[in-house]
């Protein structure tokens, strides 16, 4: 059988098919692992940028539970400036009503006080035809009474100072140190000797010296402070009654006068409860004060006493005085306290005192 013979041509084919394919198949795996490692590393650049990704999540969350606390407790504390809001429109509305008392209050008391205006008028005139027909006759305690003042001026007033025992109450509450409820609040704040000296306060001292220069030398006296509470200036004896002739004592119960610091609330039925306590009672109560009480037997409360509460805090201290003891009145006015005179003028009438009001220069 003959032999198959080759062609050079054939062989010359196959090897340059081969090589192609080598050469197409050499190029696949270097393009393949040129791709694997690019896809490699576009997986770690993929892979930082999801665990960066995962820590911005992570911190964005952890920033969100703070702003959420934050926001709880700016909610919480909304809800505490709303409450205090609410109770500060509240107490607004309370000072409103009481401001608008006030104003009632005011009005209603411009027609006492034209009354009243007519009524101390009538009292002027009264006291300067007393000028003319009162005597020197001292032991039965009449309107004309002198005191050693500057120039030795003749003082009328139409105080009656008779009796054998006489009571004077002084009213040393802390609105006795100024006419005005702002100068009253500014010499309040003062130092203790700066009050002592208070101009107003100089004058009530003043007018009790005087009272007691004028009493009749068989006349007995007893002088009681009162503010928020009631007591004797007589240092020795608090309950008995001291001789106007007694200058030791007398003279003892002026310094003490002289030492009082006007302070606190205005009690003035703690002051009268003092003359049903007197054993003997008085015969004479000559009352120093300047205006209606603030308080009664106790402290109140409330920081604000409007006026209507003032008077029947006073209706209530006039009903602890004993009957048939009449009631002199001295009454250094306190401004913003119109009905105050009225009422005492009033007091008064019924008991059968008198009713005076001192002007700026007396005694």
């Amino acid at each position: 059988m003959a032999r198959r013979r080759l062609s050079p041509f054939s062989l010359a084919f196959l090897d340059i098919m081969f090589c192609g394919f080598g050469a197409v198949v050499l190029l696949v795996l270097l393009v393949n692992a040129r791709m694997v490692s690019s896809r490699r590393e576009t997986h770690r650049d993929l892979r930082g940028e999801v665990e960066r990704l995962e820590q911005e999540v992570a911190a964005g969350r952890g920033y969100l539970v703070r702003l959420q606390e934050r926001g709880q407790a700016a909610e919480a504390r909304l809800d505490e400036i709303r409450s205090r809001s609410r109770q500060v429109v509240a107490e607004i509305v309370r000072v409103r009503r009481k401001l608008a008392g006030f104003d009632r209050e005011i009005r209603a008391g411009r027609g006492g006080i034209r009354q009243l205006e007519a009524e101390l008028k009538g009292l002027e005139a009264e006291r300067r035809g007393l000028a003319t027909k009162i005597g020197a006759d001292r032991e039965k305690g009449r309107a004309v009474l002198r005191f050693e003042g500057e120039g030795h001026r003749q003082y009328l007033t139409g105080l009656r100072l008779g009796g054998r025992r006489v009571l004077i109450l002084v009213d040393t509450s802390a609105s006795m140190l100024d006419r005005s409820v702002v100068n009253v609040i500014r010499r309040r704040n003062m130092d203790r000797e700066a009050r002592r000296n208070a101009p107003k306060w100089q004058r009530v001292k003043k007018t009790v010296a005087w009272i007691v220069a004028n009493l009749s030398s068989g006349v007995r006296i007893q002088v009681h402070s009162f503010a928020e509470k009631a007591k004797s200036l007589d240092p020795e004896t608090p309950a008995a009654w001291v001789r106007v002739t007694d200058r030791e004592r007398v003279a003892a119960i002026m310094a003490r006068l002289d030492a009082v610091v006007p302070d606190g609330g205005t009690s003035l039925e703690n002051g009268l409860r003092v003359a049903a306590a007197l054993s003997p009672r008085p015969d004479n109560i000559i009352l120093l004060t300047d205006g209606l009480p603030t308080m009664g037997a106790q402290r109140s409360p409330d920081r604000l006493v409007p006026g209507e509460k003032r008077q029947r805090l006073f209706v209530r201290a006039v009903q602890r005085l004993p009957g048939r003891i009449p009631v002199n009145i001295i009454l250094f006015p306190m401004e913003g306290d119109p009905v105050a005179a009225a009422l005492y003028w009033k007091l008064a009438v019924q008991t059968g005192g008198s009713f005076f009001t001192p002007t700026a220069d007396w005694p």
